[in-house]
């Protein structure tokens, strides 16, 4: 059953049922066993004994899996944040002071996406910090969490992914080390490479278009329009029947004596430390070199992230601590208390992610990357579709496997060898069209584990996160798709780049023109 069609069936079959049934373990669950089943071909026994590997691996591979544990260990330890954050009343505090600085819905909006750009150093880091730190804001100004959300995942990954300073930049660029050496491609640097390819990532481009004119005029499609609309009629931001990863159930007291403080000295502590520790533990990975792309290169960011939550959580809680001289209904008992919601607030995230990996594992062992690369190598292709079918391949692979890297590591080399052969001079088009269509694929899968992340950091529904952006990222990606083929039809990234521009002024334009016709 491997590398054949029918290594796709798990992901689909996951996929499909998330859609239909709303019900994202169940749905994964159903993946994992179905993938258990055709990797062992149907022995019950093997497949049985497949299935507890699968959920090992994220633990224990051949030793404890750091990697992993301390990516938990961070989405826990951010629940604690935000729990002692609305214990200590800093949330309260810092959305009051917020709102009289930041007065418009507009504003609100913007700031999250300026913030989405501005932490870019890891798309899990971007997707919960943005989160705790806009979600106050937003939450005044009723704008729903799936918008929210939606802010928070369109300017994680397609950030990350053009920046040379990121843990997804120092990955890509040490993946193009080895394509240039491959090839013996000599008229630029790994990194120079990956600076040029940053304009010809038409998704990115468009992707970050869509989401400042949404966040500028209420461009709201679909889903997300019903969201909005309940958000703002009745203020009730997400919808109430449905599990929210992220959100917090205990029963805490109103908190008056909170401050501003309280909130940002967490967060910040969190940024700085994290940051702080990216950079010693690259520095010291490396063997103590002092340049930023080679300690981003070899930095551990799981570590730094549970040093940074580590370092936070403990900040929150001494802030919280200082109140039982002042405030008669701090005690001890809340904080425990704070502790156990703050986990428990995470623990959804945790079982998708370990669902998501389990079943990522499965379908690597079926080898569904493998069986879609050959759709590509063993047909004649003609060079000026090669960009956008290179685009649309790769799309479609991170979206049945969750995964963007895996769609790197398998897509970026198959794409370097068959434009290598044929076209040499589209080589950095070719692998930036790699790269925008892993993206595009992960923001429309619902296994994904940015996608969890986002909607964990917006405090949404994973299933609403996902039909809700999906409209948008289809937009950015047919504009995507239009210039990869006019780039591929007229050799020039130029052309390629205008064509998308146009779209999206065009776009833009047309719906100014309705709204105002609509108001009138």
């Amino acid at each position: 059953m491997e590398n054949t069609i029918f290594s796709l069936v798990p992901p689909l079959l996951a996929i499909i049922m998330v859609l239909v049934t709303k019900r994202v373990l169940l749905s994964l669950g159903a993946g994992i066993l179905s993938a258990a089943l055709l990797v062992e071909n149907f022995n019950p026994v093997q497949s049985f004994l497949l299935l507890w590997d699968s959920f090992k691996v994220s633990f224990w591979d051949g030793g404890l899996n750091v990697y992993n544990i301390y990516i938990l260990a961070f989405i826990l330890l951010l629940g604690v944040v935000t729990a002692f954050v609305s214990l200590s009343g800093g949330s309260t505090a810092f959305a009051a002071w917020a709102i009289k600085r930041i007065k418009t819905k507009r504003g609100s909006k913007l700031l999250t996406a300026f913030l989405g750009i501005i932490i870019f150093v890891d798309d899990y880091f971007n997707a919960l910090a943005v989160g705790q730190i806009a979600r106050p804001i937003t939450d005044s100004h009723k704008v729903s969490r799936a918008k929210l959300a939606y802010f928070i995942d369109s300017t994680s990954a397609p950030v990350c992914v053009v920046s040379p300073v990121s843990s997804w930049g120092a990955f890509l660029i040490s993946q193009l080390g080895v394509i240039f050496a491959t090839h013996a491609v000599t008229d630029y640097t790994p990194l120079e490479a990956f600076v040029l390819m940053a304009p010809m990532n038409f998704y990115v481009i468009a992707t970050l278009a869509l989401v400042f004119f949404t966040a500028w005029t209420d461009f709201d499609l679909f889903e997300m329009k019903k969201h909005e609309r309940r958000a703002m009629d009745t203020g009730v931001l997400f919808d109430p029947e449905k599990t929210n990863p992220g959100d917090l159930e205990g029963d805490f007291p109103e908190n008056n004596y909170g401050k501003v403080i309280d909130l940002l000295l967490p967060i910040i502590s969190l940024v700085v430390v994290t940051l702080g520790s990216m950079f010693w533990t690259g520095y010291s990975l490396s063997g103590k070199v002092l340049d930023i792309f080679i300690i981003f290169e070899h930095t551990d960011v799981p570590l730094s992230l549970f040093i940074g939550g580590l370092t936070a959580s403990i900040i929150a809680m001494i802030l919280y601590m200082r109140q039982f001289k002042t405030n008669p209904e701090a005690n001890m008992t809340y904080v425990w208390k704070a502790i156990c919601t703050g986990v428990k607030s995470m623990l959804p995230a945790i079982l998708i992610l370990v669902f998501a990996w389990s079943l990522s594992y499965l379908i690597t062992a079926l080898e569904t990357g493998a069986f879609l690369a050959t759709l590509v190598t063993e047909n004649n292709v003609p060079v000026g579709v090669i960009p956008v079918l290179m685009f649309v391949l790769t799309a479609f692979m991170a979206f049945a496997t969750g995964s963007s890297w895996g769609s790197f590591g398998i897509l970026l080399p198959i794409g370097a060898s068959i434009i290598m052969a044929i076209e040499p001079q589209l080589l950095l088009p070719v692998l930036a069209a790699v790269l925008a269509g892993a993206v595009f694929g992960d923001h429309c899968s619902p296994i994904s584990d940015t996608t969890i992340m986002s909607a964990t950091g917006a405090g949404v529904n994973v299933i609403d996160h996902v039909m809700t952006q999906l409209p948008y990222a289809i937009i950015s990606a047919i504009i995507a798709a239009v210039g990869y083929l006019v780039l591929g039809l007229t050799s020039s990234v130029l052309i390629g780049l205008i064509t998308v521009i146009i779209i999206i002024v065009l776009l833009f334009a047309f719906w100014s023109i309705r709204s105002k016709r609509v108001v009138q």
